[in-house]
Formats: structure tokens, sequence, C-alpha cells
């Protein structure tokens, strides 16, 4: 039998809206299939956000990491039951230490691969230097002392506590 490929969905010319997170994706699968069993119609583009994939997609990666042996029972067994509690497992909560370990090794098989297939997008490492600063106020800076001036202006820090 051939090997199928994975190709995104694309209903319409929007464009498409991946998950932030592989939490945020889990959560929305297990509530797209609980309104399916519910008897909600679901399809391609008639949602709000235009997400690159349907929860088959999701249900076929998984199937084909649980064959493959990256995802164990007990990993599936974590994901199903907090994905209905819509609320990751607590790690520092003593009945839910175990869980919140599995769960985590769950979610590094899951986002590796659906990173690369573009359905969750790649996390930021570093956050935005607009995220703090008034960016106005470091581009008119000229070099690098002004720069430092507008950035102790805009967070309140002295030149020794960023030089440290």
């Amino acid at each position: 039998m051939a090997k199928k490929n994975y190709y995104p969905v694309r209903s319409s010319d929007r464009e498409t809206d991946p998950f932030e997170s592989v939490e945020e994706l889990w959560f929305w699968f297990v509530a797209a299939n609980q309104a399916q069993l519910d008897g909600a119609q679901l399809g391609a583009g008639i949602s709000a956000y235009n997400r690159p994939c349907l929860p088959s997609d999701i249900f076929t990666i998984l199937n084909r990491l649980h064959r493959n042996r990256r995802l164990l029972r007990e990993h599936l067994l974590v994901l199903r039951h907090y994905g209905k509690r819509q609320l990751a497992p607590d790690p520092y909560h003593p009945k839910e230490a175990r869980a919140a370990s599995i769960w985590k090794e769950a979610m590094g098989v899951l986002e590796d691969v659906l990173i690369s297939k573009g359905i969750v997008l790649q996390p930021k490492l570093w956050p935005e230097l607009s995220e703090f600063y008034d960016m106005d106020d470091i581009y008119d800076a000229q070099d690098d002392e002004n720069l430092i001036y507008a950035m102790r202006a805009q967070s309140n820090l002295t030149y020794t506590e960023c030089v440290v």
C-alpha cells in the first residue's frame, strides 16, 4: 500500500491560521471530536479560524505515531483524560506529577511532527524587542551609548544593571 502524504486543507483563498502551541491544537482536537460525537457537522473553512488541518488529520498523525511506538498507550490515556478536562496536568500537584511528565513527553513528540507539517507554529525562543520598548525611541538613537539611554528611559534601568 502506498504511503499517503499530508496535504494541508485549502478550502478558500484565506490564509491559514496555524496553532500557537501543541496544547492549543490538542484541546481543539478533543473539543472537535466531542462536537462530532454530539452530532455536529465538521468541514473545512466554515469556522472563524481557517485551520491548516481537520481533526481527522490529527487522528491519522496520532495513529501513525502510536503504530511506530513513538506514543505509547499511557501517553494516549493521559492526553485523552486531560484533553477532556481542557487543562494540562499540574506538575506541582502530587497526584498529577507523573501525568505531567507523560504529558510533556507526548507534547514533545507531537510538537516535532506538527511543526514540520506546518500545523503548529515554531515557538519563539526570544521575545521581540518591540514587546518591551517603544521602537521609535530606539531607532532615534544614533550610536550604542544613545541606545542604552533610550532603553534605560523605557525600562527605568541604570547602565550598570544593563551591563551586568
